[in-house]
């Protein structure tokens, strides 16, 4: 039996067991993988750093939020708000026509498959968000590791399978081997972080199944900021500042790196000063660094561009490059491109009124962003459409990376920023992805899973 086949039967022999345990049951689960990864705290940054090349500061950050998350998709559980439960009683008398007791809850999917990110090796990989997501709606989890970060994806697997139920947890290693779990029968639902080429592959084997399931991939995104003249002309120091700290922020390897700035040419000089003067980082892996660097050259040999920053070919630095919006609007699909890393493209404009039309003919993104003075808001209408019809966040006077864990936080937008952009997978919004509404219809009470008894064991809110 192979490593995915043995982890996708574990999963499903444990599925109806993890579904149906109580509440507080699966919480405490959660609540002591968090316990246990913190108990490794020194262990796993030194592993982490030692694959990632991110530092210590940023990877007990990342921990950090990865044991935070854990914890508030407990309280989820056992708050019970998720199950959506819904209790009509019997009426003849209802106005269609007599209506049935019906009873109507959110109950869970089934074994999910995860596929690790490499650019967070904790909060988006082994023990990261869509495992917790999906543990918490009552699912089972596959991990396929990122080949990135192996030894402390190993290690983190251990531990959580010290923890955790048989069957709750597995993990694989290798592309096929990824490949050969997403085709398995007992797979019900697959999230996915990375790229373009590599979620579209892995949609296709989804939708393509003799069951088809639901394939939640994010895929890539360059974040458009727009910068009004107001603005630039109140702020453009700070701005230009606030904006080359984004960039570069961790070697510019985060999903919402505000690779694409609309603004004023008056911002490009002080822009490029500051990403000048900003510190080469090592990127996370070779492979990453050869990306980086072609997708520069290939960016930097467009027509209409202009490098303002451009060290040695052979370094990882960052770069910025400036064109006009004419110009990019003429070869848009290439100019707007992901270069995954530190590069900027500003792009710069004579009249405000013109962004709004070029914004709307961009793909999906994760985030858009504006900066812009208050006493321009009346006149931004135009410009505010366009930024919210592109993206899942929007942002005022404000930077994309920093992605909050909370309630009402959006990370998805619309394709290609990710497959299915009425999800996120950030927040306590991403547990509805790993779960499907089921109405019961005149059942007796004994039949009914417990958020839908009269009795109501698990005490989960009831809308009557």
């Amino acid at each position: 039996m192979t490593a995915p086949e043995q982890a996708v039967r574990a999963a499903v022999e444990a599925a109806r067991d993890w579904a149906e345990a109580a509440p507080g049951s699966r919480a405490q689960t959660l609540t002591a993988v968090a316990d246990a990864l913190e108990a490794a705290r020194a262990e796993l940054v030194e592993l982490a750093d030692a694959e990632t090349h991110l530092g210590e500061t940023r990877l007990n950050g990342e921990l950090t939020r990865t044991t935070f998350q854990l914890r508030l998709f407990a309280e989820q559980v056992e708050a019970g708000a998720f199950y959506d439960a819904r209790i009509d009683a019997a009426d003849p008398d209802w106005a269609t026509g007599p209506r049935p007791d019906l009873r109507r809850y959110r109950a869970a999917l089934g074994p999910v498959l995860v596929f690790a990110a490499s650019n967070f090796p904790f909060a988006f990989s082994v023990a990261g968000g869509d495992t917790a997501s999906a543990w918490a709606a009552g699912c089972p989890v596959v991990v396929k590791a990122h080949p990135g970060h192996p030894r402390l994806s190993r290690r983190t697997a251990e531990i959580i399978t010290g923890v955790v139920p048989a069957g709750v947890f597995g993990l694989i290693e290798g592309e096929q081997e990824g490949v050969e779990a997403l085709n398995h029968p007992g797979i019900a639902a697959a999230a996915f972080t990375g790229s373009v080429r590599g979620g579209l592959a892995l949609a296709r084997i989804a939708a393509e199944r003799p069951v088809p399931i639901p394939f939640y991939g994010e895929l890539g995104s360059v974040n458009p900021v727009v910068v009004t003249p107001g603005a630039a002309k109140a702020r453009g120091e700070e701005i230009a500042k606030g904006y080359a700290g984004s960039l570069t922020l961790g070697a510019g390897q985060f999903c919402t790196n505000p690779g694409l700035l609309f603004a004023p040419a008056s911002l490009v000089d002080p822009i490029a000063e500051q990403v000048g003067a900003a510190a080469t980082a090592p990127m996370l892996n070779d492979r990453i660094e050869s990306g980086y660097l072609s997708g520069a050259s290939r960016l930097g040999e467009l027509p209409g561009i202009r490098k303002v920053v451009w060290p040695d070919e052979g370094t990882a630095a960052p770069r910025l490059l400036t064109m006009s919006l004419e110009a990019f609007d003429a070869d848009r699909e290439a100019a707007g491109e992901e270069c995954f890393g530190p590069l900027g493209l500003v792009v710069t404009y004579e009249r405000l009124e013109d962004v709004a039309g070029v914004l709307a003919e961009l793909p999906g993104q994760l985030t858009t962003s504006l900066h812009a003075e208050q006493d321009e808001a009346p006149g931004l209408a135009d410009l505010a459409e366009a930024l919210v019809e592109r993206s899942g966040r929007v942002l005022w006077n404000q930077w994309p990376t920093g992605v909050s864990v909370t309630h009402a936080m959006q990370h998805g937008g619309p394709f290609p920023a990710t497959t299915t952009p009425a999800t996120t997978s950030v927040g306590t919004a991403a547990i509805e992805r790993f779960l499907r509404p089921v109405a019961y219809q005149n059942w007796p009470q004994e039949l009914l899973p417990p958020p839908l008894r009269d009795d109501n064991p698990w005490g989960v809110p009831q809308r009557h």
